[in-house]
Order: C-alpha cells, then structure tokens, then sequence
C-alpha cells in the first residue's frame, strides 16, 4: 500500500493513525503504518516529554508525528481566566440542572476535574511545540487548519512536514498558499470536528485544488476497500482516527464507554456543538440532545464551550453514567464491533485492499 508519500515518509502501507493514545500511535508506527499522536490533552510540557520519550523507546525506530490544535490567527494577552470570565451565568445553571436530572455525583472535595480544552490556546500549542521539536518528529499536523506561518517555518527548519485540516476545496487552497505539505480532506462523516461535505465528493475536489501536493482522504474509511477508493480519488494516503478507539492498545478508562461504542451503529452518531462550541461528530446521548433542546440556551461558541463543559464531561465520564457518556467518533463505528489490537486491524486492512485492487483489476480485464 505505498505511495509516492508513504516512500518520502518511509513506511510501508499510506495508512495515518490519529489517536490520543501513545500506546496506538507507537503500534501504528510498528506495523509500518504512521501514528500521530494528538497533543491538545497536554496542558503540561512534561506530560508530553514522558509521552515522547515513552514513543521513542517504543516505535522500533519508525517515524512518528504529533497533531496540535492551533489557531492561525493569534490573539494577544487572552488567558484562560479570562475566557472563564465570558461564560454567562445562564449556560452554568444550565450545566448543573443536566447533571442534576441524571443524579450525576459531584467531585470528591478537592479533586480537580479531569482533562479541560485548552490546547487550542495559542500559548499552550506552543509549549507543545517547544517539547516537540527537540524529537525526531516527521509530521506535524493541525487540526484547526493551517498553523501560524512562524510555526510553519519553525517546522520546516526542523526538516518536520507540515499537515494541515480541510473540509473544502476553498479551506485546502487556503492551505496550499500558506505553504503546507499534504492536506488533510476530511470528510462530513469523521468524528470530531467536520465540515458539510463527504468524503466521496471532498477528496477529488482537494485533489484537484491542490495538486501537486499530496492529499490524505479522511472520514468515513474504515476498511480496505475504503481506502482503495480514497486512492482511487487522487489521495495518496488515508487519515484515520475513529477506527483506533476500540483497538485493545486504546485507553478510554470507561469499560462503559467501549460497551457503547461496540454496540452502535453508523446512524447512531451527530454533528454536535455540545462539547467544544464547533460542531463535532459523536455518539448522540442524552448530552448532545440537550444542548440541542430549544427550551435551553444552547452551546456557546468555541472556546467557551470546552471551558463550560470541562467539569461535567469529567463527573459523567468518572462515574459513568451512560445516557450522557459518549465521546467524539465517525460514523464508522458501525464497524467498530469487537476489540482488536492495532496490528489486528491493520491486516484486516491491508488485506481488504488487496482484495480491492484485485477486483478493480479483474473488472478492468488486466487478471483474466
């Protein structure tokens, strides 16, 4: 499975794992796939050290990126307590009245809550990058769009790659002026942040919009014969993420939440505002229902959202109370229905597409 791109990169199958998970991402990397590990959970530059460090000691020496979520455009002198100092009173009470209607327990005193969404500020994606750069990063990917043109060419002095998201033709261009390396055409069925058009009619139109640089098809695969036909669009490589999230290497410290998302199916998932303020695809719960009840005061936009929510997502994901548990995923976790591990899933790839490739090749005439 390789491409003009899986040979510049150096790995066997054109296969991009997305993933908050060291443990994924360095399985990836081993089964000669390329494993990204997201960074928008490492508030602390340490945390991300030990994670690097740990990635080092456990990809055999294959190549590895990171995925930050950094805006373009800066915004001087904003701190998270000031963000906080935005969110209106109306949306807290809101917050606690959910919780209270499925009797979810509070914190223990003095417990901080679990993880909060501030990767997207601008100083903390660039203490990431601090870290970052002192490894033998080959990727950096941003899942906001293009990263901030210092970054861009800090991490190309760096000898790093530069990815970027797209979810149009419009957003790839954008991309390609900015001076990224391979662009990322992520289609409306990906979990987590999307845009409005498929994967089937995004991927050409990138294609076409950025040629010559390379272009990864993201959304909706799942399979081999899914990725076939990403590179039959013109992509010359795939970028999945949802997929990994039931991989035996995964950590979601929810039995629970691997229960469901064993058991659900592709329409069981919405494009949701609920968690960080930009619409996301996830499991539709009880949650993501009533930020879209006309009777409440609906979601705040990105970043006060994440903020808004931070607690409450730690105090159902801790006790695990299923009608409101759910997490970002694509909707192909109707294919998600047994726990494998990653080198598991990526032979059941590998495979899929050869038996794509011969099919395409038998209708064409050419294995007669």
């Amino acid at each position: 499975m390789e491409t003009e791109l899986s040979r510049t990169l150096g790995i066997e199958h054109a296969i991009f794992g997305f993933t908050p998970f060291p443990a994924v991402a360095a399985a990836l990397s081993r089964a000669g796939c390329f494993g990204v590990l997201g960074a928008v959970r490492y508030t602390a530059p340490d945390d991300l050290a030990r994670d690097l460090d740990w990635m080092q000691e456990h990809t055999d020496g294959r190549p590895y990126g990171l995925d930050v979520v950094m805006p373009a455009k800066k915004v001087e002198g904003v701190t998270e307590a000031d963000v906080e100092a935005m969110i209106p009173e109306e949306h807290r009470a809101y917050v606690r009245s959910v919780l209270a209607k499925h009797g979810v327990p509070e914190l223990a005193e003095g417990e901080a809550s679990g993880w909060r969404i501030t990767g997207w500020m601008e100083e903390v994606a660039r203490r990431q990058l601090d870290v970052a750069f002192d490894y033998p990063v080959k990727l950096l990917a941003n899942a906001l769009g293009s990263p901030p043109p210092d970054v861009v060419a800090r991490a190309h002095e760096h000898g790093v790659l530069v990815a970027a998201l797209a979810g149009s033709a419009r957003h790839a261009r954008r991309h390609a002026e900015a001076g990224i390396d391979i662009v990322v055409a992520q289609g409306y069925e990906a979990g987590g942040h999307t845009g409005e058009i498929a994967s089937m009619v995004l991927t050409p139109e990138v294609v076409e919009a950025v040629s010559p640089l390379p272009v990864l098809a993201a959304g909706g695969i799942g399979s081999g014969e899914q990725i076939a036909a990403g590179l039959a669009l013109g992509a010359q490589g795939v970028w999945l993420g949802s997929l990994w999230l039931t991989t035996t290497e995964a950590d979601l410290h929810s039995r629970a939440l691997t229960a469901k998302l064993l058991a659900a199916g592709s329409g069981d998932t919405v494009r949701s505002r609920a968690l960080t303020g930009k619409p996301a695809r996830q499991l539709r719960t009880e949650w993501t229902d009533a930020w879209e009840d006309p009777a409440g005061p609906g979601p705040l936009p990105m970043p006060l959202q994440g903020l808004l929510v931070a607690e409450a997502v730690s105090r159902i994901q801790k006790y695990e109370v299923d009608p409101l548990l759910g997490t970002p995923v694509g909707q192909i976790v109707g294919r998600m229905n047994s726990e494998r591990s990653v080198r598991q899933v990526v032979d059941e790839l590998t495979r899929g597409f050869e038996k794509a490739v011969d099919r395409i090749n038998r209708v064409a005439g050419r294995n007669r």
